[in-house]
């Protein structure tokens, strides 16, 4: 079988499956090609190794990625149909100490439509979020961990205010994660100039009204972003910190003072994708059970909004409002997800922060 079969059937069977990554990893004698299903790494099969070097080579040059560079990482993007599905995939290669590449695919199908009912465990974190799309400008900000569901939330609610609220929404992400022709839509591009300082500068001069950036990396991306919430513009945007209050202090680490973040901070979403009991399976549900019309993980939501976060950014910790922790705890009691699902994200849930003025 050539290695363009092979390669098709790997990336057919990881879209049949719902599998958000792939992972080929060269090991002694072969590699190994695991498919990241419901947030765990499965094993799919092995591949003998000068396959596995031919497979990793065909894909760098479908990414258009120097098939011929094997000494440093690199990364690429291509959209391709993928058993009739528009599909986008993000390549990521790393040499390793054997001198053969690993490489990882995130898969992002073009074609999903997210429903915003569908997005969250229990549906008032998604009432509460609408709500504050009501806003004609400030910021909020949405945190957690890589594969958390960031991006797809931030997509659902900019769909929501661009179909219900009929405004103009601009993206500007590294790279575009999922084409929508209802956002005009800036990709990162340092070679030609544009990067998030750059393209934000630009889009604030593009009549938006709401702007939707892919991170906040660094501290002149953060100030645009307050100057951008400032000036009459509703930004929605993505941090790595573990909980809602964490935000705050990334802000603080940026040099954004405490005035311009009372003024601007409309609410801060810390989520976890957590697994949901199988109707069909129960507990210990095969990750290849495919049960389409039903949700396998959904988001838990933790939202920092209203007095409580005023009392917190006024220095006073007393502001009550849900953890992910209670809420994880809250949907074992209810039976929406299991204990182990449940233990999975305690120790995390139990950690707390303070935050002083």
């Amino acid at each position: 079988m050539s290695i363009e079969k092979i390669a098709d059937q790997i990336l057919s069977h990881a879209l049949y499956l719902e599998a958000t990554d792939i992972h080929l990893t060269p090991r002694k004698h072969d590699y190994l090609v695991q498919f990241r299903l419901q947030g765990s790494l499965a094993t799919i099969k092995m591949v003998p190794p000068k396959s596995g070097e031919r497979l990793i080579s065909h894909l760098k040059f479908m990414a258009s990625i120097d098939i011929s560079e094997k000494r440093k990482p690199q990364s690429g993007s291509l959209q391709m149909a993928i058993s009739g599905r528009p599909t986008a995939l993000r390549i990521s290669t790393l040499p390793t100490a054997l001198f053969r590449e690993s490489l990882v695919i995130r898969i992002l199908p073009q074609d999903q439509s997210i429903s915003l009912q569908k997005l969250a465990l229990f549906p008032s974190a998604m009432t509460t979020l609408t709500s504050l799309m009501d806003h004609p400008f400030g910021l909020l900000l949405f945190t957690g961990p890589t594969g958390s569901g960031k991006s797809s939330t931030m997509y659902a609610l900019a769909e929501y205010c661009a179909q219900q609220l009929q405004r103009k929404i601009v993206t500007i992400e590294d790279p575009v994660e999922k084409q929508n022709d209802l956002f005009l839509q800036v990709q990162l591009n340092e070679k030609a100039g544009i990067t998030y300082q750059t393209g934000l500068k630009a889009i604030l001069r593009h009549d938006p009204d709401v702007i939707l950036i892919g991170e906040i990396r660094d501290a002149e991306t953060a100030e645009i972003a307050i100057r951008a919430a400032m000036t009459g513009h509703l930004v929605l945007s993505s941090l790595h910190t573990r909980d809602a209050k964490g935000a705050i202090y990334r802000l603080l680490e940026f040099g954004i003072n405490h005035e311009e973040i009372e003024q601007t901070l409309l609410a801060v979403s810390a989520q976890r994708l957590v697994t949901l009991l199988c109707p069909f399976c129960g507990q210990d549900c095969s990750k290849y059970c495919i049960r389409k019309e039903y949700s396998k993980r959904v988001g838990v939501y933790e939202i920092l909004y209203g007095h409580a976060l005023q009392n917190i950014l006024r220095g006073n910790d007393s502001g009550k409002y849900e953890t992910i922790h209670s809420l994880m705890r809250k949907g074992m009691a209810l039976g929406f997800i299991s204990y182990k699902e449940y233990r999975r994200w305690n120790v995390e849930g139990e950690i707390t922060t303070s935050y002083s003025r």
